[in-house]
């Protein structure tokens, strides 16, 4: 997919949400959601941020984010408790207005804040790209459930180091060398 028709949207990264997400591990999920914001940030790809109820036990957005991309940390849409935040008409303008056609999404959890926007997003004709391993579910059977969901929903599920090389396209390009750089920080250097 070719980055100037992409953008990232983050659904509901929270410190409080985080730590229902049983089925991939923490330190994976927080690694390829800062790959992600990192690699829209430095292709230039618009990044939508949604929160849901900051103020419960759901907490802020993971802090990382506000240092990538502060400016779409300051612009975040904050939900106040609609579960699918494609029916929150300021989250899905917000994703509209992106002027882009794909969408690569990611959420915590899989299976309540990711799968319903997905699918309702492809419903709607955008191209939507998953990515399971920066998103989590309590269980692995729930993400299991939710991927066939998304599947039948249209969307298309990948992992981040796929979608990264798939954005880069040549590794030797000016683009594919900023990806490989947040690759290896972020993904790669992980032991």
């Amino acid at each position: 997919m070719p980055p100037e028709n992409a953008a990232t949207v983050l659904i509901d990264h929270q410190v409080g949400t985080m730590n229902w997400a049983k089925s991939v591990d923490r330190d994976l999920i927080e690694a390829n959601t800062r790959a992600l914001a990192r690699t829209a940030a430095a292709l230039g790809m618009p990044l939508v941020l949604t929160s849901s109820m900051e103020d419960n036990m759901q907490g802020p957005l993971m802090l990382a984010l506000e240092e990538i991309a502060p400016d779409a940390f300051a612009a975040r849409i904050k939900r106040t408790g609609v579960v699918n935040c494609w029916d929150d008409s300021t989250f899905a303008d917000a994703c509209r207005n992106t002027g882009r056609r794909h969408f690569i999404m990611a959420g915590i959890t899989t299976d309540v804040c990711l799968a319903p926007p997905a699918i309702s997003a492809a419903e709607e004709g955008f191209a939507v790209t998953a990515v399971v391993d920066a998103s989590g579910s309590p269980t692995a059977l729930t993400d299991e459930m939710a991927f066939r969901k998304m599947e039948r929903g249209g969307v298309e599920l990948t992992t981040t180091s796929a979608l990264l090389a798939e954005l880069a396209v040549n590794w030797a390009s000016e683009n594919g060398q900023k990806i490989m750089q947040i690759l290896g920080e972020e993904i790669l250097s992980r032991g």
